[in-house]
């Protein structure tokens, strides 16, 4: 990783006058891929951001595709100074470092922008899906598969219940019958900057054409909160409404368009249990464990009464939760972090 770190600092300089004496670089954040960030200073206070994705792991290309063509369409994303997909780096605007997720634990300030959350979500779904990679039924079963792969094996030491085939089928049929459009995939409050009185869009390389319901889902459902009933039904209420009014759906009932909701937020939530268990068996990534009590919830929200989920929810609340929780303690126990 030096020698990378020491590459991307010669190739920021170059651009920059700065060879004779290239410039340290403050690490921003690494995420949960190969991808690392860092924060370029120059002269009079600006500031870059740098991009290093090795590119025989990440594929940079539809970052630079997706963000030229999302701007096209007033999207606001960072605007690309430099980019070298042969190296994987990429020299960007600096959006500062004030996360939406941070200002959502102010009531005061929350409603204002999750409004501007959502109408965000409504612009991106609005967009031409056209040359985005299909959110197909493979995907999204293989993404199911996570869970029995590497929450349930991997990290519990359990079988998978009799009715998770059923449970795998009934969620990709769900998602991939629900109108497709473009679907920005991890839209969630750590990737939606507040800069200049506005919001902005970060981490959108991923970007699909998939399930209407999936970004507000991402958005209302992720790592960051666990947001009342009572807000969410208002949320999502505004988003269904401002997505008729902009032509992104027909008129969709508020329980068919709720119940979109749910099981896309089952699936997501299945998914992410398992990759955060991956994450941490074989990346040596633990901290994301620490997580995984808060998606067991949004998996409750998302198929509790559900009609046939019945027998794996009678599963998930009796066999899976109580193993869980006592493998967590466990890990704690042992001084590990999670």
């Amino acid at each position: 990783m030096t020698a990378r770190l020491d590459a991307l600092r010669r190739w920021a300089a170059s651009h920059h006058g700065l060879e004779a004496t290239p410039p340290e670089l403050e690490i921003v954040t690494d995420d949960a891929s190969f991808r690392r960030y860092f924060r370029l200073p120059l002269d009079g206070g600006q500031s870059r951001i740098l991009m290093d994705a090795p590119p025989e792991r990440e594929n940079s290309h539809p970052f630079v595709e997706i963000a030229r063509q999302w701007r096209a369409h007033d999207i606001r994303v960072p605007e690309l100074y430099h980019v070298d997909l042969a190296q994987g780096f990429i020299e960007m605007q600096d959006l500062g470092d004030d996360m939406l997720r941070q200002h959502l634990a102010c009531p005061d300030q929350r409603e204002a922008l999750m409004e501007q959350a959502i109408s965000v979500s409504v612009a991106i779904a609005a967009l031409p899906p056209d040359d985005l990679p299909p959110y197909d039924a493979r995907w999204l079963g293989d993404e199911l598969d996570l869970f029995p792969q590497w929450c349930l094996t991997q990290w519990l030491d359990i079988a998978p219940p009799d009715s998770w085939p059923q449970v795998r089928e009934q969620l990709v049929v769900a998602l991939t019958t629900q109108p497709q459009v473009c679907v920005h995939r991890d839209f969630h409050a750590q990737n939606l900057m507040c800069h200049d009185s506005q919001l902005w869009v970060i981490d959108f390389q991923g970007a699909v054409c998939g399930p209407l319901a999936y970004d507000l889902v991402s958005l209302l459902r992720d790592r960051n909160n666990a947001w009342p009933e009572s807000d969410q039904t208002r949320w999502i209420e505004t988003w269904r409404q401002r997505a008729q009014k902009a032509g992104v759906m027909a008129t969709v009932a508020p329980e068919a368009f709720r119940r979109m909701v749910d099981l896309t937020g089952a699936q997501r939530s299945l998914k992410v249990l398992g990759l955060f268990c991956r994450l941490a068996l074989r990346d040596d990534k633990p901290r994301y464990l620490m997580l995984l009590p808060l998606f067991v919830e949004h998996v409750r929200q998302g198929l509790t009464g559900q009609p046939g989920f019945e027998a794996f929810m009678q599963w998930f609340d009796t066999c899976f939760v109580p193993a869980l929780d006592a493998r967590l303690i466990e890990h704690r126990t042992a001084g590990q972090e999670c």
